[in-house]
């Protein structure tokens, strides 16, 4: 992964990342004490987290409209952002309602689109070889700031404030972290602003769009998966008798560290074998585990909680390779642009994705609500695998496809 000053960078931006990352999910971990408090409903519910998904939509069109994460230098953007997060984040207090907790989770979706790209696109500056792994450890890094906010509700039965106020905080150290965080070697002259440089690459370039077909296909399953993965549980838990673990524990550690260990070993994979072929393995991995989660259900507690674990590690392994390869194949001075755009994209298909988890709970209940989402990542596979049949491919990962 380097040494170093690119491994401090990686250290340091992954940092940010962790914290900044913990204010997204923070009203998802604390859904069951707002249905007390607040009367919530499932459809509220199922809001108060597509509000943070619009938000980050949003801010990513307009990110890679302005090409800021091209024309900014990356520690600023991701520094004042962070703080953006934290300060939205922590407005949910002030709330008593979805009247102002849905404005409020727009604001954090918002702020937190200024972190992502910027923070993959300053670690591509540092690492020309070894990206995959790089990249890998920065959205493993994503990964387990947003499975923070359920470790926090897991610890015990603290109030549903305290969980806004630690993730806020959270929120407003990241920007401490990586404001000494300088772009690296391979960094690029910022171009002059091009509103339709993102458009342009995406529509046009055939392999830079089969690889953001093969991103929605993983975005399709990753958001709803993460949303919906701590309710899924605490229904299969109501078949068997209570114990174990806590549903805030088991969520957490499939999440955030299987989430986190995934990140990084496909990360390291990739740089070896290709990031197509990597991609193609972790969604196969992950439409299997949501075919076989019906089963799991019933199943005894222990394997449950070791499906979610694998399906955890799947679910967000191959997430880093996609950005990656975006920088790869994007054209250079616009590849912070193009890479907000494919996530604008990839989010706005989480909102439906999130949304469609509550209606087939109603349909056919808990136990094959989730198996809608096999279909993205088996679809995606589809995408990459044409795509590592393109000449283009070999620009990904050092010529390893």
């Amino acid at each position: 992964m380097g040494t170093g000053e690119p491994r401090r960078a990686l250290l340091l931006v992954a940092l940010a990342a962790v914290l900044a990352n913990a204010s997204w999910f923070s009203a998802t971990a604390v859904v069951p004490a707002l249905e007390h408090d607040w009367h919530l409903t499932s459809a509220g519910a199922a809001w108060l987290v597509i509000m943070v998904q619009v938000g980050f939509v949003a801010g990513s069109v307009g990110a890679a409209l302005l090409n800021l994460p091209d024309r900014i230098e990356p520690r600023w953007l991701i520094a004042g952002s962070a703080v953006a997060a934290g300060v939205a984040n922590l407005a949910l207090l002030l709330a008593s309602g979805l009247a102002v907790a849905l404005p409020v989770r727009f604001g954090v979706g918002v702020a937190l689109a200024g972190v992502y790209a910027p923070a993959v696109r300053l670690v591509a500056t540092h690492f020309e070889r070894g990206r995959g792994v790089a990249t890998g450890v920065v959205v493993g890094a994503l990964t387990l700031g947003s499975g923070t906010p359920h470790l926090v509700r897991g610890l015990g039965d603290v109030p549903w404030q305290a969980t806004i106020a630690v993730t806020s905080v959270l929120a407003i150290l990241a920007a401490v972290s990586v404001l000494t965080v300088r772009n690296g070697p391979a960094a690029v002259a910022s171009p002059p602003q091009d509103v339709s440089a993102a458009l342009r690459s995406l529509v046009w370039n055939r392999p830079m769009r089969l690889a953001t077909l093969g991103y929605l296909g993983h975005m399709w399953e990753l958001y709803a998966l993460w949303s919906w993965l701590s309710a899924f549980f605490a229904a299969a838990r109501q078949v068997h008798q209570p114990g174990m673990a806590e549903t805030g524990t088991v969520t957490f550690l499939a999440i955030g560290v299987a989430g986190l260990l995934g990140a990084v070993v496909a990360g390291r994979l990739a740089d070896r074998l290709g990031r197509t072929a990597i991609t193609s393995g972790a969604m196969l991995t992950s439409a299997a585990c949501c075919l076989a989660s019906p089963l799991a259900f019933s199943a005894a507690l222990p394997v449950l909680v070791v499906l979610l674990l694998i399906w955890g590690a799947s679910v967000i392994a191959d997430s880093a390779q996609f950005s990656a390869a975006a920088t790869e194949l994007a054209e250079p001075r616009y590849a912070g642009s193009v890479l907000a755009l494919q996530l604008a994209l990839g989010f706005t298909l989480t909102i439906v994705s999130i949304r469609l988890v509550p209606v087939a709970v109603d349909a056919v209940g808990w136990r094959y609500a989730l198996l809608p989402l096999a279909a993205g990542p088996l679809l995606g596979t589809v995408a990459m695998l044409r795509l590592r049949r393109t000449p283009a491919a070999l620009s990904l990962a050092n010529g390893k496809r």
